[in-house]
């Protein structure tokens, strides 16, 4: 957000070096999409929410934070290095909406502004965070009568969601695609550290990190006889760790 209101009130845009596909103009307006679009903001609770309950998923929802940090940074060095505006909300027709629709419309275009074209952080993030729920539904909840269903209705979301980046707009042809191509990649890359902690475990990795001092271990390092004899009355209770 902050880089997109940068790019929109001080650079210039310098998206000629990839400029507009001929094909971005035929895709419709199509007004009901801007839910789908919008669907986005229910991905990040939603990872929330799934994450399973043990020191394993918390671990795997620390490395999926890591995932998107790195790559939410990487975007923002091209969306300051390249900026590009996406010029084409003259074809909206504002009268053929609902007023849920353009409700909606209003309120994305208030707080994103026209910037941030390519890669897609729509498609990426939307992609990388159904790849982790879909990792723990094939795993965690497996036996869970919801997960297949559940499964479903995300990538039906998700597939509506890269079409409604262009048929709301929002974005051309080339930032879905080259979103998508960075989103296959950032996940491909990252899937060996999620392979990492399945295999060597949490506890094994926290001790690696030097995170394996437990409190009990605390307590030990500090003996009762390591306190001076005068310091205990003789009808004092005797405590043991």
């Amino acid at each position: 957000m902050i880089s997109n209101n940068i790019a929109f009130l001080y650079l210039s845009d310098t998206f000629e070096t990839f400029p507009e596909s001929p094909w971005d103009r035929q895709i419709p307006v199509i007004p009901w999409m801007i839910f789908p679009y919008a669907g986005l903001y229910f991905f990040y609770p939603g990872v929330l929410a799934l994450t399973p309950n043990t020191d394993k998923g918390r671990m795997e929802l620390l490395s999926t934070q890591q995932m998107m940090v790195t790559i939410t940074l990487t975007c923002v060095c091209i969306f300051m290095i390249l900026p590009a505006e996406i010029d084409m909300r003259d074809e909206i027709d504002w009268a053929v909406m609902t007023d849920a629709e353009a409700s909606m419309f209003h309120f994305i275009h208030e707080g994103d502004h026209p910037w941030n074209a390519w890669p897609s952080l729509h498609v990426i993030h939307s992609y990388l965070l159904a790849r982790v729920m879909t990792m723990w539904c094939r795993t965690d909840y497996v036996k869970s009568i919801f997960s297949k269903p559940f499964l479903v209705i995300l990538w039906t979301e998700w597939i509506l969601l890269v079409f409604s980046t262009m048929a709301t707009k929002q974005h051309y042809i080339f930032d879905a695609v080259s979103g998508l191509i960075v989103a296959l990649t950032m996940f491909k890359l990252w899937e060996p550290a999620f392979h990492y902690i399945d295999v060597k475990g949490p506890e094994h990795i926290a001790q690696d990190l030097g995170w394996g001092t437990t409190l009990k271990t605390s307590i030990q390092a500090v003996r009762l006889e390591d306190w001076p004899d005068d310091n205990l009355d003789d009808d004092e209770v005797n405590l043991n760790v």
